[in-house]
């Protein structure tokens, strides 16, 4: 019997375990496959001193588990050795897209001050390329119809999502784009007046991925 989409995730999430550095600070996403993660970080909470989260979500069902969420600014020099989540989507560059669940600045952040980027995700998110899934992008709210109008221009159908992040903004998804060249996206996007951040993860994208399939938990490194 084939496994259940949360099933695969299940796994992969039981398998990102070992990559946990115990006395390490851990930085932890966001999203479905990183919830159960959480469940299944549980059993190891003695090796976690304190973990680093990309969401008030996350950071909800870590503290209930018993775990210390810091802020990143109480963060030393040595930052954090491995950042676990999810994505949307992931190329073969290791290129994702991030923010389907809305805390994609938060998570970027987080990405970047980590040593290593695992990435968890059941077998649908592997793409060839980037784009079936919309790009998010976050917004100051003031800024959202100046920077729907460049989407568009890009050749996107854009909608502006019925939601506001953590950080107060809100969110733009841009379906219909072929992304080639995430990076060069990625930077073009982010110099836009008003963006907070754009939802590709390519300047600083997965180290690892975790890709839970019908065979097993498979292991990619970039």
């Amino acid at each position: 019997m084939a496994l259940s989409q949360t099933e695969l995730k299940r796994e992969v999430a039981r398998a990102a375990i070992r990559y946990v550095e115990p006395g390490r600070i851990l930085g932890v996403g966001t999203g479905s496959t990183v919830d159960l993660f959480i469940d299944e970080l549980a059993a190891i909470r003695d090796q976690v001193p304190a973990c680093v989260s990309s969401s008030v979500r996350s950071t909800k069902r870590l503290e209930a588990l018993g775990f210390k969420v810091i802020d990143l600014n109480e963060l030393g020099d040595e930052g954090i050795g491995v950042y676990i989540d999810g994505a949307d989507e992931i190329d073969p560059g290791f290129s994702m897209i991030k923010g389907g669940g809305g805390a994609l600045t938060r998570e970027k952040i987080v990405a970047s001050v980590s040593k290593t980027f695992v990435c968890i995700a059941d077998a649908s998110k592997k793409v060839d390329v980037l784009g079936r899934f919309p790009l998010p992008v976050e917004v100051i709210p003031m800024a959202a119809a100046a920077v729907k109008r460049r989407l568009e221009a890009l050749g996107a159908t854009v909608t502006l999502r019925d939601f506001t992040t953590d950080n107060g903004c809100s969110i733009l998804d841009a379906a219909g784009l072929r992304i080639e060249d995430p990076k060069a996206l990625e930077d073009e996007i982010n110099s836009w007046p008003g963006v907070v951040t754009v939802g590709l993860f390519a300047n600083r994208g997965a180290d690892v991925l975790l890709l839970g399939t019908e065979a097993g938990v498979k292991t990619f490194e970039r």
